[in-house]
């Protein structure tokens, strides 16, 4: 029988390993990165994120947001703390951010989750040394797809200067005859509403697409035609195909200085220092 090309376990032979090994690396980045933990961005018990800062005085810092994937239904912010490593490292205040999950919570309120967490960062991250005028945002997966919606052209301005979307998902319509079907049952209606490829972002924002090369070929195939719409709307755009890399050790490579996905997540965030 023919895999599920979107069915990430099919795919990744170490798949449990690769999460086993990131939900470490996240507890030793709490256990040693200066933190404010489950900060509230509005009143849904999911609606929390956590702060990491670099060492030393703390003012005018980039920041940078960061929304893990896991198909809208599993996984939370405590699993990818890791990618704060990265994110400290190159000067920047990392935010990671946590929403509610599918079936319980449909895709409109978690749309509204992840722009409330930004509204919250421009809002307040002030208060804790961060510049809002240099935001930058990453997502993984499912995480890429709700960070579009945060550069999105109206409201104008996004207020996010540079996007990292790796692994991201951009058109929901295959997503609705996949295993996910029983699991998160993605409506006609989500699919109209939700799907980025179909919406218009900030032009001001620039983005890069970052796809594993050993991803099966939906993904390559999303990220080429997102990568082409965004160019149609005037946005800048650097793609890039990670060497040996699937869908779960890309993203443990955010974490990982030295790596292809690593050095990105760095030089985008270092450019928003400037």
């Amino acid at each position: 029988m023919q895999k599920d090309p979107f069915r990430t376990r099919d795919h990744v032979a170490d798949f449990d390993d690769i999460v086993t090994d990131i939900v470490a690396r996240s507890a030793a980045t709490r256990a040693t990165l200066p933190m404010v933990a489950s900060v509230a961005y509005g009143n849904g018990t999911a609606e929390r994120l956590d702060l990491f800062f670099p060492p030393g005085e703390r003012k005018n810092l980039p920041v940078h947001m960061f929304i893990h994937g896991g198909y809208w239904r599993m996984f939370s912010r405590s699993d990818y703390s890791y990618v704060a490593n990265t994110v400290t490292k190159a000067g920047a205040i990392a935010v990671i951010v946590d929403y509610a999950l599918m079936p319980e919570f449909r895709m409109a309120a978690i749309v509204e989750q992840v722009r409330r967490a930004k509204q919250w960062v421009l809002d307040n991250i002030g208060d804790h040394g961060g510049d809002p005028g240099r935001l930058s945002v990453s997502g993984h997966s499912a995480g890429a797809h709700l960070a579009t919606f945060l550069f999105e052209k109206t409201p104008m301005p996004s207020c996010i200067r540079e996007a990292l979307l790796l692994g991201g998902l951009y058109d929901l319509k295959p997503l609705q005859t996949c295993f996910l079907e029983p699991l998160i049952g993605i409506t006609d209606e989500e699919t109209t509403a939700f799907t980025p490829m179909t919406r218009r972002h900030d032009p001001k924002t620039a983005v890069t697409i970052l796809v594993g090369e050993e991803e099966t070929p939906p993904f390559h195939q999303q990220a080429a035609d997102f990568s082409l719409r965004l160019r149609q709307q005037g946005l800048a755009v650097h793609d890039l195909c990670l060497k040996h890399r699937n869908h779960m050790n890309s993203v443990r490579d955010l974490g990982v200085a030295g790596t292809q996905g690593g050095d990105c997540l760095m030089e985008m965030i270092v450019r928003t220092r400037g």
